[in-house]
């Protein structure tokens, strides 16, 4: 094989790879914002589901159950914040931010409880590939991407899932409605309180998968600060992609890309100081919100609470 074209396809696979944590937790921040409801809690919920995960799978030897227990406790903290939110109409963002740093006061925790202080943490088997039969044999295209693990396929998957789900039935229309004008939709009969538990729930459910992939795929143990800021990329890139789950994976490429490149770069050129390569991907979002966020279509409803004994609420 050409070195070249060698290269390309190693920095491929490791996009493909990389962008997993991205597309979760951006798709399920966007599920929630299509109802109206803004989480910013992220960054907190995947440290959480990371810690938790790693250490349920550690003590079963099964990272199916580290996955499960993952994606459960980011469906629970979905759930507080859609009580807190929604039942209690408490506001939105000092919520979120609540959660974020309970997350990580907890993520930091638990470890310590559960293993004790140590200087390295035990490690856990990463997941493994899966060659798809067939296709995984194509040239370039099958080592990039059909010879991946198990979630890089789930992600992929959810992706095209939540875009029909969205727009191609009622049920995701009717969620569509609640995040533009909630009053419309309860006049209409849409139990505007289910819609918003039952998204924001289920975008908590990816959110965990999020954080547990890192340990899982990434470094075989947990250790705190782990996410590094995917979180915040997370809400960057729902309005990147307009709240819509394609051009949300899309954009999960790009950062995921950029985040390979710079560390490909901390490897390879070791003139350039090591402090601005790895500011990269947050210097790569802060362009991408100058250039998006006004043109980004957002829920009209997004951020805010809706209460139906007001009925003036537009």
């Amino acid at each position: 094989m050409d070195p070249f074209l060698g290269q390309v396809i190693s920095f491929a696979r490791l996009v493909m790879e990389s962008m997993v944590p991205f597309v979760l937790a951006a798709q399920g921040t966007m599920l929630a914002g299509r109802t109206g409801l803004f989480n910013v809690a992220q960054e907190g919920m995947m440290l959480v589901g990371a810690s938790l995960g790693f250490l349920v799978a550690y003590q079963t030897g099964s990272q199916l159950t580290g996955i499960l227990v993952a994606a459960g406790v980011g469906g629970g903290f979905a759930l507080l914040l859609a009580y807190l939110t929604t039942t209690l109409k408490m506001n939105q963002f000092v919520i979120g931010i609540a959660l974020f740093f309970s997350g990580v006061g907890i993520s930091t925790l638990l470890p310590k409880l559960a293993i004790g202080v140590t200087l390295m943490q035990p490690l856990i088997p990463t997941l493994v590939d899966i060659p798809l039969p067939l296709v995984s044999r194509i040239p370039v295209l099958g080592p990039v991407m059909f010879s991946q693990n198990a979630m890089v396929y789930f992600s992929i998957l959810i992706s095209i899932l939540l875009w029909w789900f969205l727009y191609k039935t009622k049920i995701g229309r009717d969620l569509r409605a609640v995040g533009e004008n909630p009053m419309a939709a309860d006049t209409m009969g849409i139990n505007v309180t289910l819609v918003r538990y039952a998204a924001t729930i289920a975008g908590g459910l990816l959110i965990g998968l999020a954080g547990v992939y890192l340990p899982l795929v990434y470094t075989g143990t947990f250790t705190e600060g782990m996410v590094r800021g995917r979180g915040f990329i997370a809400i960057a890139l729902t309005f990147f992609g307009g709240w819509s789950p394609i051009p949300i994976f899309y954009g999960s490429l790009f950062f995921a890309a950029v985040e390979v490149l710079a560390y490909r770069l901390q490897v390879g050129a070791s003139h350039i100081p090591y402090q601005f390569l790895q500011i990269l991907p947050y210097i790569a979002t802060i362009l991408v919100m100058m250039f998006s966020f006004y043109k980004s279509p957002v829920p009209r409803f997004l951020g805010e609470n809706y209460d139906r004994e007001k009925r003036s609420q537009t």
